[in-house]
């Protein structure tokens, strides 16, 4: 299942710039790994002990996936995959 990613700005350094990618997977999981494949720097900006870092927010199709399934969340094609790291300032 093709799945589109959108990737924030302050992650594309890790991805040459691009702000979406185009990824096969049936869970969120499945997809940040072929991400990850893609673009092996993100991992460490996004993933930490097999799971997600603490202010890295993932959504699918609007949705919070730590209210549906986690990483586990299914995904059908077409599905938007945003990742949102948190931003603090003030």
């Amino acid at each position: 299942m093709s799945v589109s990613v959108k990737i924030p700005t302050q992650l594309r350094a890790a991805t040459e710039g691009e702000a979406q990618a185009d990824v096969e997977g049936a869970t969120v999981g499945e997809v940040l790994d072929a991400l990850y494949a893609r673009y092996g720097e993100l991992r460490s900006r996004i993933a930490e002990d097999g799971g997600l870092r603490r202010f890295v927010n993932v959504y699918v199709d609007g949705e919070d996936i730590r209210f549906l399934d986690g990483l586990d969340t299914q995904v059908k094609d077409g599905d938007e995959v945003t990742i949102l790291p948190a931003v603090a300032g003030g």
